[in-house]
């Protein structure tokens, strides 16, 4: 899993960042993919689940790069978006299009 900032996403594969999703507690409550292209391969998809202990909800939202195996994949926990650090560590960022303490 890794950061792209041009891509504001990470490439991923899509089963990664659910796994991971998974590790820290939440649970699946919605899963689609969409298949739009000729090859009738999944050209994208959505995963919801929510922490039952916490009752965060993340959402990730993956589109396929067909020559690889990995997505741009666009992660967000309780409507944040988990990006990239400095580091390349995942750190969760408020919502660009949000004011502090409510919506704009």
């Amino acid at each position: 899993m890794t950061w792209i900032e041009q891509e504001h996403g990470w490439v991923a594969a899509p089963e990664e960042i659910v796994k991971a999703l998974a590790k820290d507690g939440f649970e699946e409550c919605k899963r689609e993919t969409t298949t739009s292209r000729r090859d009738l391969r999944p050209a994208g998809g959505v995963w919801q689940g929510v922490n039952p202990r916490t009752g965060s909800v993340a959402s990730a939202i993956w589109v396929t790069r067909p020559p690889w195996d990995q997505a741009i994949v666009f992660v967000s926990i309780d409507g944040e978006s988990l990006k990239g650090s400095d580091h390349g560590t995942p750190a969760v960022e408020a919502e660009p299009y949000k004011e502090e303490g409510g919506e704009s």
